[in-house]
């Protein structure tokens, strides 16, 4: 059984970038928003990461003629919401910004997807997702004790700016549809991965996490909380915090738990090489069959295709079909299903059915 999406029926307008604004707009999209995307002519996003733009409307303007312009008021004038992540000021350059557009549509909720934010001493300033990391002290805490790791681009792009912005603009539209009045949703990755490290920062600020990569029980730092590799080279994941869990781990290492204080950070390294030595004895997929049952937290580190075909993973999640499908989060009950492939479209026929 199939219900409709939550968000059917709210229009959206995309305009066509790099970085968070097409993952924000594909998570409205699956929502059940009905977004089109706007781009230039030249664009071939679409080709390069096609998962990233389903569920859309396509429609190509060229922001060179003013007529192309005058079309996009006129649509942002029927939308619910914009979401754009063009340079600060480039879009009121056009004749496009947030009071040009809201002059016609009060309730228009106008996202702004950004690195460093619409003011401050960083606004405009080119960056990419490490850089976020970098200040805000994120990438600091990732890595080993000699160096900081380079992560994808998931913390700053996606769940520091993209995730932010969707959630922005369904709170700026149930707003709008209270009161009538739209507002600017200004989504800053600097601004999201400072919340998201909301945790650490506190913890840090009370004493109780060390300014040190590696000191710390979810930094890899403690023994039980790291990957090991195993006999194949490949590796496993442990995550035995709970007294419980690290209690089977030692019992399917064969190391006698009374005989080990989890938390005496002065027996950490002695632990970690016992722990490395076991491992480092079977495969891992043998490893993977002895902690089946999940109780001591230990998981195989899949590749990106075995993840694809893991059977925990393909069960719960819907997966979109076409090259480089992903999968849409979250799930709903009853099910919603997940949004199709884009589709090119003209604006005159958008027009007509918004109006």
């Amino acid at each position: 059984m199939t219900a409709p999406p939550p968000l059917k029926g709210v229009r959206i307008v995309e305009i066509d970038a790099i970085g968070p604004v097409p993952f924000a707009a594909m998570l409205l999209a699956d929502l059940g928003c009905e977004v089109v995307r706007v781009t230039q002519p030249e664009s071939n996003a679409d080709a390069i990461v096609p998962a990233l733009y389903r569920g859309r409307r396509n429609v190509t303007l060229d922001f060179r003629h003013p007529a192309a312009i005058a079309e996009l008021l006129d649509l942002t004038a029927h939308a619910d919401g914009l979401v754009e992540g063009m340079r600060p000021g480039f879009m009121e350059s056009l004749g496009l910004g947030p009071a040009q557009c809201r002059r016609r549509n009060p309730r228009l909720v106008y996202g702004r997807a950004s690195q460093w934010g619409q003011d401050g001493p960083l606004s405009g300033r080119p960056g990419a997702d490490i850089n976020v990391l970098a200040l805000t002290g994120a990438l600091h805490a990732i890595g080993g004790p000699d160096a900081p790791s380079v992560p994808l681009n998931l913390i700053g792009d996606h769940a520091g700016c993209a995730l932010f912005l969707a959630l922005g603009m369904v709170a700026g539209v149930l707003g709008a549809q209270a009161t009538g009045q739209g507002r600017v949703v200004d989504a800053a990755a600097l601004d999201g991965v400072t919340t998201l490290m909301a945790l650490t920062h506190s913890l840090f600020a009370s004493g109780r996490w060390a300014d040190r990569r590696g000191a710390n029980v979810v930094d890899g730092g403690a023994p039980f909380y790291r990957t090991y590799a195993c006999a194949d080279d490949r590796h496993v994941a442990v995550g035995a915090i709970e007294p419980g869990a690290f209690a089977k781990l030692c019992e399917g290492l064969a190391i006698d738990p009374a005989k080990v204080q989890q938390f005496d950070r002065a027996g950490w390294p002695a632990m970690a090489a016992a722990f490395a030595a076991r491992f480092a004895r079977e495969p891992r997929d043998a490893w993977t069959r002895r902690f089946a049952d999940g109780t001591a937290c230990v998981t195989p580190v899949l590749s990106l295709g075995e993840a694809a075909r893991d059977p925990g993973v393909v069960a719960r999640l819907p997966v979109a079909a076409g090259p480089g499908g992903a999968a849409s989060a979250p799930l709903f009950q009853p099910r919603t299903g997940i949004a199709g492939p884009p589709q090119s479209a003209e604006i005159a026929e958008i027009l007509a059915r918004w109006r």
